[in-house]
């Protein structure tokens, strides 16, 4: 009886201590999650991933050689770009425009942005300019030149996802793999 006692609370402070081991290395790799991605970022390149993950792709952003950060962008309502072969350690590199990172719009709106260059740089997807008979942009791979209205929001975002991490949507070159 003694040593069924003895037994059982080691197991449970073993239990305790691995438990607080796997906290820790979980704090600190939340802190260093993507190096050369400015940490305003963070929470979109993790949506992101989920997103892809939930329709059943592993992304890990971590692995690529893409880099990112918030900068004024010089141009009349640009909100990003993606930089291909930034320097010669970053394949890609994408910029959030400062003023818009900043202003009043809302968080999913931001997210759109963000997803839209990542899927320049990351999926490699170029621009789809179709839109719905209701005028309503395809894809948030718009380019914003054409007359299509944007109509990403909390109701339609799932359905500008499945085509954004659609692979019939883009070359076979991209990165996104099931």
């Amino acid at each position: 009886m003694r040593i069924l006692s003895l037994f059982i609370i080691l197991v449970v402070v073993g239990f305790g201590f691995v438990g607080c081991q796997n906290s820790e290395i979980a704090i600190v790799d939340s802190a260093a999650q993507f190096p050369e991605v400015d940490e305003r970022l963070h929470e979109y390149f993790i949506l992101f991933e989920e997103e892809a993950r939930i329709r059943g792709f592993e992304v890990d952003l971590r692995e690529t050689s893409i880099s990112a950060s918030i900068e004024e962008i010089d141009g009349q309502n640009v909100a990003g770009q993606c930089q291909f072969g930034h320097q010669a350690i970053f394949d890609n590199h994408i910029v959030i425009d400062e003023s818009f990172l900043f202003s009043n719009a809302p968080s999913i709106l931001k997210e759109m942005v963000v997803f839209h260059e990542l899927g320049h740089c990351f999926l490699q997807r170029g621009h789809r300019e179709d839109a719905y008979p209701s005028g309503a942009c395809v894809s948030i791979m718009r380019s914003g030149i054409q007359d299509c209205i944007d109509s990403y929001n909390s109701n339609t975002r799932a359905t500008y996802l499945d085509e954004l991490f659609n692979p019939n949507s883009f070359s076979s070159s991209q990165r996104l793999q099931p």
